[in-house]
């Protein structure tokens, strides 16, 4: 254990004496060793701010180079050293030199269509142009199924690579190997110790994955877009050794080129940001700022993205409208807006999803206030699950409310979609820190309580009976209850130091941006403005609550609170009566209001006690 983990193994300080926010969360100081930070700083001679942000996340000396310059060349392994890689390169280069006819079989969600995408754009590009197949949400569910695959084999398709999917698909899997059809899986969610029937499972959490230590932990955080993206860099290699390029007179595929892909799938996966996933995005969001993806183009122009982009823009501007198509529109059409090289098609594709991810909002709030009505009447929470459960909601939109419910309960959160006809519940899961969500929903289908389930820790999906449900939620909330007894468990904020308004500005906000890119394990650093005065808030938007700012001093500083005024946060800011908070936030240049125009993003506050 480094210095900096041993010092963050000790229970963490108060911050600014906050005990339980309006939220209902403890707030803590990241970094118990102010020091820790500042060694780190004059070792690699960056501002303190950077080494008090990198002594927060447990970067030690040995590591602190990778994460400030992350480096594709120095964390990407060798691909063959994945169980089943050697023979699915195998099988693809027999299909490649062989002209067969390949399909890809995706997934709907943002992963999904990227992990489509960088294995379409690479075959397009080595000779052999395969067909993307995305089930419909609704009609066919989750992942593989044995019509879809038997009606791809009877159309001629020899091999179908699934990507984000199939590591569970026992069924439909040994139908398509019974009908001649060879398949390979693409995947990274948790596995179960029986594999499915296939050619080659590659998939970094295979139970059987236990190769070099710490290379093969970082590579279980791989998003499916990775491992595809791994997969890819394999092939290419072979068909280069096996001479096709020289062969067919073309040139070799430019793997680069598909980082930007690469990056959006990942972010919006939620997999940690470190290591090897860390240099994947720093790298593909140089490649986007490149505007080189016809699609991505179209994407960043629909929703008036100016500035370069960064994780936040890949994970809440461009991916929720990928997302949009497969929630509430067409299962395909992000898969084919990001495989695409045509600039009219993306754009109309483009602006179809834009359409779509409107309408997904408008939805998403229906459901979200039926769903919170629901659990405000059942106590939720009382065995550590909040699970909520809705005939006729869309199941397009429970991923995101079980986010929702997850941020206002600081809880593990479930949503499921009720079909009054069939009475079979489609549902989907958000977790904590400490508790294994997909673990859960795999014993519960293993005991008989679900038809489908799997997922990983952050995140699971699942497939229920309704005669199923209170079983289930019984087994649940007994499992995660005391999964969360075990993880000491305490909803929480961490902070990488406080700030008063006047010092919130633009040379302060590209400092912090030498850590980036922020996302899952390297989380955007948060302020606190202790004792903060709001001296205007005003509603704006779609029930956000827009701030003026002052601290001690003269200072004044833009804020925001989204999604805020509907709830005790907004409440409080409205209605301060002249009487101070303590604020939580991140900064965050004003790309509306110039680069130069800084704006603190309000996630929560407490009142000033005394």
């Amino acid at each position: 254990m480094s210095a900096v983990a041993a010092a963050r193994a000790e229970p963490r300080s108060c911050f600014l004496g906050v005990e339980r926010s309006l939220t209902g969360r403890r707030w803590e100081e990241r970094l118990g060793d102010s020091r820790q930070g500042l060694a780190l700083a004059q070792r690699l001679d960056v501002p303190e701010i950077v080494g008090r942000i990198m002594a927060g996340r447990d970067i030690g000396l040995e590591d602190a180079a990778a994460f400030l310059a992350p480096s594709l060349r120095d964390a990407l392994p060798d691909p063959l050293c994945l169980k089943d890689m050697p023979a699915a390169v195998e099988r693809l280069v027999r299909a490649v030199q062989a002209g067969e006819s390949i399909v890809i079989f995706g997934d709907y969600d943002v992963d999904g269509a990227t992990s489509a995408a960088v294995l379409s754009r690479f075959l397009r590009a080595a000779g052999c142009p395969p067909k993307i197949y995305v089930p419909d949400r609704i009609a066919e569910g989750y992942g593989p199924n044995t019509p879809a695959l038997l009606r791809l084999r009877a159309e001629g398709a020899a091999l179908a690579i699934t990507v984000d999917c199939g590591i569970a698909a026992f069924a439909p899997l040994e139908a398509a190997a019974e009908a001649g059809l060879d398949v390979i899986v693409v995947d990274h969610h948790a596995a179960e110790p029986r594999l499915p029937r296939a050619h080659a499972v590659v998939n970094p959490n295979r139970l059987d994955e236990i190769g070099p230590g710490e290379d093969h932990n970082r590579l279980r955080a791989l998003a499916a877009v990775g491992v595809t993206f791994l997969l890819v860099v394999a092939l290419n290699r072979a068909l280069r050794e096996a001479g096709w390029y020289a062969q067919a007179g073309r040139s070799e595929p430019d793997l680069l080129r598909l980082l930007d892909l690469v990056a959006l799938g990942t972010v919006c996966d939620v997999v940690p940001l470190a290591g090897l996933n860390r240099a994947l995005v720093t790298q593909g969001l140089k490649v986007m700022a490149g505007r080189g993806n016809p699609g991505l183009t179209a994407l960043c122009d629909v929703a008036r993205v100016d500035a370069r982009p960064d994780a936040f823009h890949a994970g809440f501007v461009l991916g929720p409208r990928v997302n949009a198509g497969g929630r509430v529109g067409e299962a395909e059409l992000g898969a084919l807006l990001l495989s695409s090289d045509d600039p009219a098609e993306a754009a109309q594709i483009a602006q179809r999803l834009d359409g779509y991810n409107q309408e997904r909002r408008t939805i998403e709030a229906a459901v979200l206030d039926e769903a919170l009505a629901q659990i405000e009447a059942a106590d939720a929470g009382a065995g550590g699950l909040v699970l909520a459960v809705g005939e006729g909601w869309h199941p397009g939109v429970i991923g995101i409310v079980a986010s929702r419910l997850k941020e206002r309960t600081n809880l593990p959160a479930i949503v499921i979609a009720l079909d009054p006809e069939t009475g079979l519940g489609k549902g989907s899961g958000r977790s904590v820190p400490g508790v294994d969500l997909g673990a859960a929903v795999i014993a519960a289908r293993q005991a008989g309580l679900l038809t489908a389930g799997g997922g990983h820790a952050m995140a699971a999906g699942l497939s229920v009976e309704a005669a199923q449900l209170e079983a289930l939620r019984a087994f649940l909330s007994d499992r995660i209850g005391r999964a969360l007894e075990a993880a000491g468990y305490r909803a929480s904020l961490g902070f990488d130091g406080a700030i008063q308004p006047e010092a919130a500005n633009a040379d302060l906000v590209r400092e912090i941006e030498r850590c980036a890119p922020f996302g899952a394990g390297n989380p955007q650093p948060r302020f606190g403005i202790a004792a903060a005065r709001i001296l205007r808030a005003d509603p704006v938007g779609d029930g956000h609550v827009r701030c003026s700012l002052g601290g001690t001093g003269a200072g004044r500083l833009k804020g925001i609170a989204f999604r805020a005024f509907d709830s005790a946060l907004g409440a409080a800011l409205m209605n301060t009566g002249g009487r101070p908070l303590h604020l939580a936030g991140k900064l965050r240049l004003d790309d509306w209001a110039g680069r130069d125009s800084v704006q603190f993003i309000i996630e929560d506050a407490a009142p000033v006690s005394g």
